[in-house]
């Protein structure tokens, strides 16, 4: 197995996607893990790296029909030397939770059980986007600790996951007016929840907080609902997978605008470093 083929394999720079959600969390939650915290977005990025290896390995049969360019149908991934990647890096990342504490494990280790669910059970059925927006839930309460502080930021990250997943299941044969009309309102209340969520938390009136978290909000509804709005007006396989791109990557001015919220603007605008990274990276390997 190359390189190129393993990196194909994880989808490898859609994992700067989600370092994001455990600095929410712990930011959120008052920084428990301290320097420790460190460890956690690359428990993070191992999990989703694991979850998508064992995406193309459950999915290897349909994708013989689908989508035979990808890294198993197309022979330069064996279906074993997929599952054995997931299951190390799950290893890995539950390693990495360990670093932070107990409490990060125990949220890591439901995490972990939600990302072979999802891959190996849920995925074809109905319960399949919401399993998903679970992992994304759990990714942020792992930064956290399991703390209830972080509940409202988890619910903003895992509402907007179960937005693109519905649409991404439009990837290969197209999706529906309705999911995609659903996707853009559900972007739209999320951005103005994240923002107003910043205006109300801005402790002792902090112009910075009061500044950043609005316009990062902004910034994150920009990105992501004109493809969505797209996708409403013509709800094709091509609309759909772009959407899913941009709502993937979009999920990285959404965690700026709730850490800036939270009044970690540094870390907010340092954060937003990755987008331009994450758009090079998808011109490389796909991140659906």
């Amino acid at each position: 197995m190359r390189w190129r083929d393993l990196a194909e394999l994880v989808r490898l720079p859609a994992a700067l996607t989600v370092p994001g959600d455990t600095l929410v969390g712990a930011a959120a939650a008052g920084w428990p893990s301290r320097g420790r915290t460190a460890a956690l977005p690359l428990a993070s990025a191992a999990l989703y790296w694991a979850g998508m290896a064992l995406n193309d390995w459950s999915d290897r049969e349909l994708d013989a029909v689908e989508r035979p360019d990808r890294p198993i149908p197309s022979g330069r991934v064996r279906p074993d030397e997929a599952l054995g990647v997931a299951a190390a890096l799950t290893g890995v990342g539950l390693a990495c939770a360990a670093v932070a504490g107990r409490r990060p494990l125990a949220v890591g280790t439901a995490l972990a059980a939600a990302v072979w669910t999802y891959d190996l059970v849920a995925k074809p059925t109905a319960a399949g986007p919401v399993v998903m927006a679970s992992t994304r839930f759990l990714d942020v309460l792992m930064g956290a600790g399991g703390r209830r502080a972080a509940l409202g930021p988890a619910t903003a990250l895992g509402v907007h996951t179960l937005a693109v997943t519905a649409v991404s299941r439009g990837e290969v044969h197209g999706t529906t007016v309705g999911t995609a009309r659903t996707a853009a309102a559900t972007t739209v209340g999320v951005g103005a929840a994240a923002a107003l969520g910043a205006l109300v938390g801005a402790r002792g009136g902090a112009v910075a907080t009061s500044v950043a978290g609005p316009g990062l909000a902004a910034s994150y509804v920009a990105a992501v609902l004109p493809a969505q709005l797209d996708v409403v007006r013509a709800p094709d396989a091509g609309n759909a997978r772009r959407a899913t791109g941009v709502g993937i990557r979009g999920m990285v001015p959404l965690q700026a605008a709730l850490l800036a919220g939270q009044g970690a603007v540094g870390a907010a605008l340092g954060l937003m470093t990755v987008v331009p990274l994450a758009r090079a990276g998808a011109k490389v390997v796909s991140p659906t």
